[in-house]
């Protein structure tokens, strides 16, 4: 499981505060979009998401968004957030997350991947040497790929609840 265990899991983007990312050692953030920032083809953040970008950037963190989703889609929704990005990056292939880094100038263990599926983000951050923080999906998709994923996901994702009980009541 070492692979598709995820650095932290948390509920949403927004939880995601200053002080994890400095004990994480954290320089940069690579984001996925789709149920991270926002609903899957939305083109409007989540709430909360503008001013979260502010805060973590107004500590010196950059942000990259890292998606598996087409340029068209991409591009405009980082633009609207004033955020540079790397479309189609092929997750979990470290491809996407490399060229990322690459702009960001940062070493893969300064970097943290933020997303919602095991299987992409967290998988591909694990391949590329960078840690990563795992999100509930905040939007239902319909998809049957996704579904398959998500179904896939589920043993994992109980193991993860099961520790964080266990680390509560220790």
């Amino acid at each position: 499981m070492s692979l598709l265990k995820p650095t932290v899991a948390l509920n949403k983007v927004t939880d995601i505060h200053l002080p994890l990312l400095r004990r994480l050692g954290t320089d940069a953030i690579l984001l996925d979009v789709d149920n991270t920032l926002a609903s899957p083809t939305s083109k409007i953040p989540y709430d909360g998401v503008k001013e979260w970008l502010a805060e973590i950037q107004a500590g010196g963190v950059q942000i990259v968004i890292c998606s598996n989703n087409y340029k068209k889609r991409i591009r405009p929704f980082a633009d609207s957030l004033g955020l540079d990005c790397v479309a189609m990056s092929m997750k979990p292939f470290p491809f996407g997350f490399n060229r990322a880094k690459r702009k960001l100038r940062e070493k893969p263990q300064s970097v943290v991947v933020v997303g919602d599926q095991v299987y992409t983000d967290v998988l591909g951050a694990n391949l590329a040497g960078m840690k990563s923080i795992l999100l509930e999906p905040q939007s239902e998709e319909h998809g049957f790929s996704i579904m398959v994923r998500r179904k896939m996901e589920k043993g994992i994702r109980r193991k993860l609840l099961e520790q964080k009980q266990h680390e509560k009541h220790s």
